[in-house]
């Protein structure tokens, strides 16, 4: 397994809660944010439940140096930015994940709606920012901030992982069975992301309807990846 994971964004709710998992599976987790003392703030909070691996906080260009894979979970709106603020420090053979939710509130509008991005979804729109030889993936979108928070459980949760190769598929569902009760799926190409993110918008629309944090999904008749 790669053991070294970047998180980018990762001061949030989403990106601690998975650099609090990945931390506790015993991975080297290099948290980044624009703000290099916030992201080493984010990780002396993880540090201090006593992972197995080693957390550290970084700017997001360093976070990326030395990572396998890089795991993007950032606001649509702070997307390209970031992308393109790390794309000199990415090199061939890394894999980026994108966990981004193309939703309409990022314009003023519904938290359960997304956007029609041109380039189809956003996981496409952030390969379109990769360096020749980094492979794209899309993957997390249905795991919610508040189950992964809580390490007492597991997450009992389906991830469809979308991605240009099926090298880069099978790498990142590795690395989702390192968080416990997660269950790795493969959803196909990148092209696919765009279905994915409109799932996360319906689990959201779900957890908005019924006053819960942590709906999930769990898909039956199929084999795991």
């Amino acid at each position: 397994m790669l053991r070294t994971i970047a998180i980018l964004g990762g001061t949030g709710a989403e990106g601690s809660g998975l650099a609090l998992r990945f931390a506790h599976a015993g991975m080297n987790v290099r948290i980044g944010s624009r703000v290099a003392e916030k992201a080493q703030a984010a990780a002396a909070r993880i540090a201090e439940t006593g992972p197995r691996g080693s957390v550290g906080g970084f700017g997001n260009a360093e976070a990326c140096q030395t990572a396998g894979i890089v795991i993007l979970t950032v606001p649509l709106s702070a997307q390209i930015a970031i992308l393109k603020s790390v794309r000199g420090h990415l090199r061939p053979g890394q894999i980026v994940v994108d966990a981004t939710v193309p939703l309409e509130a990022a314009i003023g509008g519904r938290l359960s709606r997304t956007l029609t991005l041109w380039a189809g979804s956003a996981a496409e729109q952030a390969a379109q920012y990769l360096p020749e030889g980094v492979a794209a993936a899309a993957a997390f979108h249905s795991l919610s901030a508040e189950s992964l928070a809580h390490l007492d459980r597991p997450v009992d949760c389906d991830v469809l992982i979308c991605g240009s190769s099926p090298e880069a598929r099978a790498a990142v569902g590795e690395l989702t069975r390192a968080i416990a009760g997660a269950r790795p799926v493969d959803a196909g190409p990148l092209e696919n992301a765009r279905m994915a993110e409109n799932v996360a918008a319906l689990l959201i629309s779900l957890n908005l309807r019924h006053k819960v944090k942590h709906c999930g999904v769990r898909i039956t008749g199929l084999d795991h990846a």
